[in-house]
């Protein structure tokens, strides 16, 4: 059940990636629009000539302003899309469509709810009785503030059903109506009913929030603490907005009388005070006590949590990752939008969102403790730092203090998220794979070329695609498979129930491997995975809706009883040839010296050898210490998934060629190279354990693909010292990935060995 739901999880959160990615760019236009189209911004500069209204510069930046508003106004719906798009098995385009048709009929029975209710009116007008913040225009529609966590709700609940519905059958009369088009009716039907469901709900919620705020105008420190805790805590919500604006805005945040004026809420009195500064010696910290510690980490804390999660991306994912961190942290420092970087997190791994929570709830009470009093505009980055507090002078803001509490605050990001994305294995973006991805990958690699339908063994199979006949009786019939997906080397599928599961028909379509973990089987395959996970999705819609084995128990007679007998008689053919070689191989053993006049002497003789038809020396590749290959710290060698060999561990940079041959491919990460050497061996060189994570750091190759090279001649060249320090180990296993049955492997050297020196031999028996 905890892997079921781990694996729920991280789904949802990789669907939160396609709307995140359009966050940064949006939060710029918005930031540095509304920044320097702010009326008081242009007055206080003295900016008219080339900013005011009616101005070219001016035009330009309204419509960056209204562009990148258009995005974040509407981030709801792009989240309820995008989580849809995310979420759907098949068919991603219909998902999309009808999470749009749930999102508007939730709003609109929402607001339909609030005019049969008298909260709005029949002209479209809020109602004065009506809470101010809770009722907001959606997509032109007067509805509930549900913010992102609403869009979240359509997109789940739209994935869900359309996963469920996608392929249904209705009666003939209906049938017009069936499979993909029934989609969005039942959402429309579904979330008309939770539209009504939310109006009586959500006010809960919303209400529960502004009560908060009485907690905090006098409470002092505690309470400026408590009051950037909640409003953090309520970002994914949607909902900071009920909660800070009072405080901004209203009576709620404080009063104070400026110019002779009764000014109330904390940001109208900063730029009161603004507006008058030649007769204020400082602003007031009490006002901006709301706002003030934003800047403490929006532009040293987050970008410190934005450091840690690309260092601690894994060496293959670091420059995708790199990208998406990168724009999302210059969004944070110089807008204050920090959305992008929070939802890169918060789904994913709360438990940093709780951190973030805590510490940013901090920096709230630190910046009024420390009397800095910088105002905003839009969000705490620096471009209103810099127009609100260096501009300002620190005599009237104090803002240099913001720099050392920033220092401290990006490392103390940088510091708590490292330990925790490490510690707990978060799957924030860089990390989504599994640990164990390549733990067989260079055994798929190597036997990647060969063809899998010359692999499906004895099972009988009467479809046009067998293999993917097989895979799907191995993993149980389709109606235990409930999702499939695929990774570079690996067939993802997660099953209903996994004791339905046949290790030895997957192992028959050319499986190298099978891992299994609560509902999930991993079938390893190699990099053309994704084209038996294409074939298998075609294959599956329009196979039989049934479990394996209950066809074969439940229907005598059938042809899945044809398919137990055929696979009972190849079991026993299997058992017939391995008797037949058994006594083949006794017929070969013989003595060196057979004496023919001595028939029973000869028949009592003790066996001395095996005959050996051909040996093949294979050279160490390297300076080094050799030793078997059950000594390499990863099991899939040491257990010779993965081919028979020995492991040498490198003492000098270079690495050679271990026979005359041909190279005949170098990984991606230039960790291995696949070798076939003249006398017809298959080679893989392996230099290290788990280096396919170095991600190509700390190798040089020497050689091309297919180029022939002699015994002895560089092929590859180490830095092992980097590899020392970043590599599980430096133990290089040196493997023959395709013994033959009639061959063995004789480790001719254990210790200190040079390069060229013989290292182990394959013997092929008569």
């Amino acid at each position: 059940m905890k892997d079921k739901i781990f694996g729920v999880l991280q789904r949802v959160g990789r669907s939160f990636m396609l709307p995140i990615a359009i966050l940064p760019v949006a939060g710029l236009l918005l930031g540095i629009g509304s920044s320097f189209t702010n009326e008081t911004t242009i007055a206080t500069y003295g900016l008219q000539n080339i900013l005011e209204s009616g101005t070219l510069l001016n035009s330009l930046l309204l419509i960056m302003n209204k562009v990148g508003s258009a995005v974040f106004d509407n981030l709801p719906l792009i989240f309820a899309v995008g989580v849809a798009i995310g979420m759907a098995k098949k068919e991603k385009e219909v998902a999309a469509l009808s999470a749009l048709i749930a999102y508007f009929v939730m709003n609109v029975a929402v607001s339909a709810m609030l005019l049969i209710n008298n909260e709005i009116t029949t002209d479209g007008q809020i109602a004065a009785d009506v809470l101010e913040g809770t009722i907001t225009s959606v997509c032109g529609i007067l509805s509930l503030q549900m913010g992102v966590f609403g869009g979240i709700i359509v997109g789940l609940g739209v994935a869900a059903l359309h996963n469920r519905f996608h392929k249904i059958v209705l009666p003939n009369a209906l049938s017009f109506f069936g499979g993909s088009r029934f989609v969005p009716i039942i959402s429309t039907i579904i979330y008309m009913f939770v539209g009504i469901l939310m109006y009586f709900v959500w006010p809960v919620v919303q209400n529960g929030i502004y009560a908060l705020g009485g907690l905090v105008t006098g409470s002092g420190y505690v309470g400026t603490l408590i009051f950037g805790i909640v409003k953090r805590a309520l970002i994914p919500f949607g909902l900071h907005h009920v909660f800070y604006m009072p405080f901004w805005q209203t009576a709620v945040g404080g009063t104070m009388e400026i110019a002779g004026q009764i000014v109330q809420g904390g940001q109208n009195i900063f730029f009161a005070q603004l507006a008058d500064s030649v007769n204020v010696a400082h602003f007031s910290a009490d006002a901006t006590r709301y706002f003030s510690g934003e800047f403490i980490f929006m532009i040293f804390g987050l970008p410190g949590a934005a450091l840690a999660m690309y260092r601690c991306a894994k060496p293959e994912k670091k420059k995708a990752a790199g990208g998406l961190l990168l724009s999302a942290a210059l969004a944070c420092m110089f807008t204050g939008i920090t959305e992008p970087l929070e939802f890169s997190f918060l789904f994913v791994a709360p438990a940093l969102f709780v951190v973030q929570v805590i510490l940013a709830g901090a920096a709230y009470m630190i910046a009024h403790m420390l009397n800095i009093a910088v105002g905003l505009t839009f969000s705490g980055g620096f471009l209103d730092l810099f127009l609100f507090g260096i501009l300002q002078g620190n005599a009237k803001t104090s803002w240099l203090r913001i720099i050392p509490v920033g220092i401290i605050y990006f490392i103390l990001y940088y510091v708590i998220f490292t330990f925790m994305i490490k510690k707990f294995d978060f799957k924030i973006p860089g990390r989504e794979d599994d640990d164990t991805e390549t733990k067989l990958y260079t055994k798929a690699d190597v036997n990647a070329r060969k063809e899998v339908g010359n692999t499906a063994g004895a099972a009988v199979t009467t479809s046009s695609d067998p293999v993917s006949e097989l895979i799907t009786r191995g993993l149980g019939g389709k109606k235990n498979i409930l999702d499939v997906d695929c990774c570079a080397t690996r067939l993802r599928v997660t099953v209903a129930e996994p004791e339905r599961v046949r290790d030895e028909l997957l192992k028959q379509t050319g499986s190298r491997g099978i891992v299994k973990k609560g509902q999930g089987v991993q079938v390893i395959y190699g990099p053309h995975v994704t084209v038996i996970k294409a074939k298998l999705e075609e294959y599956l819609e329009t196979a039989p809706s049934e479990f394996a084995e209950d066809t074969q128990k439940n229907i005598p007679g059938t042809q899945n009883n044809t398919v137990v007998e055929a696979e009972n008689n190849a079991a026993e053919n299997i058992d017939s040839q391995n008797s037949n070689s058994i006594a083949v191989q006794n017929q070969n053993i013989e003595t060196e010296n057979v004496d023919n006049t001595d028939n029973a002497a000869k028949t009592f003789a003790p066996v001395k050898k095996e005959k050996i038809r051909k040996t093949a020396i294979i050279y160490s590749p390297v300076d080094g210490i050799a030793a078997d290959l059950s000594t390499a710290p990863d099991e899939g060698f040491a257990e010779k998934m993965m081919g028979d060999g020995a492991v040498v561990t490198p003492t000098e940079d270079t690495v050679y060629a271990p026979a005359d041959g041909e190279v005949e491919f170098i990984f991606d990460a230039k960790h291995a190279i696949g070798f076939q050497t003249d006398s017809g061996i298959p080679m893989l060189l392996h230099m290290g354990i788990d280096t396919v994570k170095l991600e190509g750091k700390g190798f040089e190759i020497l050689v091309t693909e297919g180029q022939k090279v002699k015994k002895g001649e560089p092929i590859m060249k180490l830095d092992l010292e980097f590899l020392t320090a970043n590599a599980p180990s430096i133990t290089s296993p040196i493997l023959d990935t395709e013994p033959e049955d009639n061959q063995r492997i004789r480790l001719l050297a254990n210790g200190e060995i040079k390069a060229g020196e013989p290292l182990f031999a394959v013997e092929t028996l008569e």
